[in-house]
């Protein structure tokens, strides 16, 4: 009888890598900012702001801002 070695299967990436600016503006929203004071300190429009965290919704299948503030915290953001 002989063995066959097994490639273990990589576990799964706990979440979509996200860009730095949309971590940026991840870490923003959970520290309790509004989408102007994040744009105003990123330089951005709060359109901008808001296309980030559609984005960053979509990547990590979330839907509210504490769910957000959830996935900067298991992030280390």
């Amino acid at each position: 009888m002989t063995h066959t070695p097994t490639t273990p299967t990589p576990a799964p990436d706990p979440a979509p890598e996200l860009a730095p600016r949309e971590q940026e503006t991840l870490r923003h929203i959970a520290a309790g900012h509004t989408y102007h004071q994040t744009a105003r300190h990123m330089g951005l429009s709060t359109h901008t702001v808001d296309a980030y965290l559609r984005r960053i919704r979509t990547k990590l299948n979330i839907n509210t801002t504490a769910e957000m503030t959830r996935a900067a915290i298991t992030l280390g953001l």
